[in-house]
């Protein structure tokens, strides 16, 4: 089957740059690396083809030779180094070629090792795992902010070992597994990786004596109490990341972290729409006919608000900076209210009789809106 065009297997233009051709590799390596897509064959050719591409397009010289002859500048007979491919195992040059695209150390993490150096050797215990904790805030902390205080339980350094996973005085020997060198090799996809022994988690050492306290483990659980600050304007669903409050890792390894995931709950009176809050009003019909000044609910308390005489029902006005504080700047939302006209249920006696004579007198002067209706009424009969 013919190879596809390199360009358009990155998805980038032909007089791309280096740095969009680099980004567009970086986009494709992620998606499609076997870590990823364990045991799927199809992810795995997309890799390959994308790699393949990204070491034609990123070097100079075997630019201009596929620009001016195609993939057969590459081919046997063709004349030009090329793409080696993945036989054999032979990874040598793309230790660079990834290290310049991910960094060293995400590198090294990201293939496990699998090109020898990157990531090799003795690694630190492992890693302890990320947490979640569920948090309900009301509506105004998450408006103004504020602070919570949570109780989490959590995996923590034993206290009998101080995290060693040993008896203290216990003697130390070499791991029998990894022959002392934290890591073994295995082979996943078209890789042969490293990742950290099973046994010695990676340390390359065993102790002869388990800590008694934890049986080796290194930790233990227990209750902790974290304090949580919520910013301002955070909304419902998104969450908070605390660095370093997840499980304690094993034998010296990283902690992980704990992410707070935000709940706001719904508030009688308002609802929220990004930064704007919406409240409804209700107006009697004199205010609304002739006009008032009307008592409006904040999240700050208590306003006066201007309704000019001949407001309709459902007539919106906005009280500016009324709304929730932008998250992560000094700016603030609107509050829009929605007045409605009020129908009592129930009148007086004396009010019926005012609404009488006042019905009276509207018959007598319909409005120019009532009488056009009826007039296209009218037209519509006749």
């Amino acid at each position: 089957m013919a190879k596809r065009d390199c360009y358009e297997v990155l998805g980038v233009q032909k007089g791309a740059s280096k740095d969009e051709i680099k980004k567009a590799y970086r986009k494709l390596a992620v998606q499609f690396h076997p870590d990823k897509n364990p045991g799927n064959k199809e992810a795995e050719d997309k890799f390959k083809e994308a790699t393949e591409a990204y070491s034609i397009l990123s070097d100079e010289s075997s630019r201009a030779k596929y620009d001016q002859f195609g993939h057969a500048a590459f081919e046997q007979g063709g004349g030009g180094a090329g793409f080696r491919g993945f036989q054999g195992g032979d990874f040598s040059g793309f230790e660079d070629l990834f290290g310049d695209l991910f960094g060293s150390d995400i590198f090294g993490s990201f293939f496990g090792g699998a090109f020898g150096g990157a990531g090799g050797g003795r690694t630190r215990g492992g890693a302890g795992r990320d947490l979640r904790f569920d948090l309900e805030v009301s509506f105004e902390e998450a408006a103004f902010g504020g602070e919570k205080e949570i109780s989490i339980a959590r995996n923590v350094p034993c206290e009998g070992c101080k995290g060693s996973g040993a008896e203290p005085g216990s003697k130390i020997e070499r791991c029998k597994q990894c022959a002392g060198h934290g890591q073994v090799r295995m082979q996943q996809g078209f890789f042969t990786i490293q990742r950290p022994c099973h046994v010695c988690e990676g340390s390359g050492e065993k102790h002869t004596s388990p800590c008694k306290k934890c049986a080796g483990a290194g930790r233990s659980t227990a209750r902790s109490k974290l304090s949580v600050k919520i910013p301002a304007g955070i909304e419902h669903g998104q969450r908070l990341k605390l660095r370093g409050e997840g499980e304690a890792g094993m034998k010296g390894g990283p902690n992980g972290d704990l992410y707070v995931q935000i709940a706001v709950k719904d508030h009688p009176i308002f609802e929220r729409e990004g930064a704007d809050i919406m409240c409804q009003v209700p107006v009697n019909y004199s205010d609304a006919v002739l006009g008032a000044e009307i008592s409006v609910p904040t999240l700050e308390g208590m306003v006066n608000m201007k309704i000019p005489a001949g407001t309709e029902s459902g007539k919106v006005f906005r009280l500016k900076n009324k709304g929730v504080k932008v998250l992560g700047t000094n700016s603030r939302g609107d509050q829009h209210v929605r007045v409605v006209i009020e129908v009592p249920k129930k009148v007086s006696e004396e009010e019926r009789k005012l609404l009488h004579r006042l019905q009276e007198l509207r018959k007598a002067s319909p409005s120019s809106e009532t009488a056009s209706f009826f007039e296209k009424m009218k037209g519509m009969f006749s």
